[in-house]
């Protein structure tokens, strides 16, 4: 699996059901500083977190729930819901399908590293 850099087609269902397990996220490509990953759910709930930067969740197929602080948001295939920094959410059980990620990265190792 690839990460790309320039303009390219990446198939994003494809690269998603070829990923080793759940929840395992992989790098699709970078625009700016953010980047762009997919990830299978399947089922599992997660661990409450936060970030330091927005994050938004693109569901492409199937259903991802959310807890976001005191509230149960559910997104839908063809839905996108922006998480803003520093709020604590956590996926519940029942989440399932494909979820495609878009946050701000850390810049690339230069040359050398």
């Amino acid at each position: 699996m690839k990460v790309v850099e320039t303009a390219g087609v990446v198939d994003v269902r494809g690269t998603a059901a070829g990923l080793p397990d759940a929840w395992s996220s992989h790098l699709l490509g970078r625009v700016g500083g953010a980047g762009v990953k997919v990830l299978r759910m399947d089922g599992r709930a997660g661990e409450p977190e936060s970030h330091d930067t927005a994050e938004a969740l693109l569901v492409l197929d199937g259903t991802l729930r959310l807890a976001v602080e005191d509230t149960e948001v559910e997104v839908r295939a063809g839905e996108l819901y922006v998480v803003a920094a520093g709020v604590r959410h956590a996926v519940r059980p029942g989440s399932r399908g494909t979820l495609v990620i878009i946050e701000q990265l850390p810049p690339p190792p230069g040359p050398g590293h």
